[in-house]
């Protein structure tokens, strides 16, 4: 992902006042985790009015008929992830409220950070590194480890 896009999309969040959080690889950049990335995972809060204030955000940048298709019926049911794909097709935007049985937003630690003059809500490294230790891809192990190391983070204790 840009940088441009992705100071474009948290500004444009902020402004619309939208309850999220940072999550994946964007989170580790945000950390000192350099890791590149086509994409941003963004944990929201599946509520009706905060998914329309999602979806104000999103026009507000790409002014996008798609952006319509996005539910809070469907963040907040069975299905809790979205994608969504820009116009341009350079990155998408992994949108979800829920991972499985194991998080859900309110369980999400965030701390709020400062970027280019922007209040962003990323996931700590200890609710990163719990997101990610114990998943099948190959990917999440590694940034796991790379988080416990670099934060100190025990594995028996759930890194809190």
């Amino acid at each position: 992902m840009e940088f441009d896009d992705l100071v474009e999309l948290l500004r444009a969040l902020e402004k619309a006042k939208v309850r999220y959080a940072v999550v994946g690889a964007v989170a580790l950049n945000f950390h000192g985790l350099a890791r590149a990335t086509a994409d941003i995972d963004l944990f929201v809060s599946p509520d009706e009015q905060n998914v329309d204030r999602l979806k104000a955000a999103l026009q507000s940048i790409f002014s996008d008929p798609e952006i319509e298709k996005i539910r809070y019926a469907d963040l907040a049911g069975a299905y809790p992830a979205i994608q969504y794909v820009p116009p341009s097709g350079v990155y998408h935007i992994d949108i979800l409220s829920r991972l499985g049985a194991a998080f859900t937003f309110e369980d999400i630690e965030t701390q709020e950070m400062e970027f280019e003059g922007i209040r962003v809500r990323v996931a700590t490294p200890g609710m990163l590194y719990r997101m990610k230790k114990d998943t099948v891809r190959m990917q999440d192990r590694a940034d796991a480890e790379r988080l416990r190391k670099r934060f100190n983070l025990e594995p028996e204790d759930g890194c809190r």
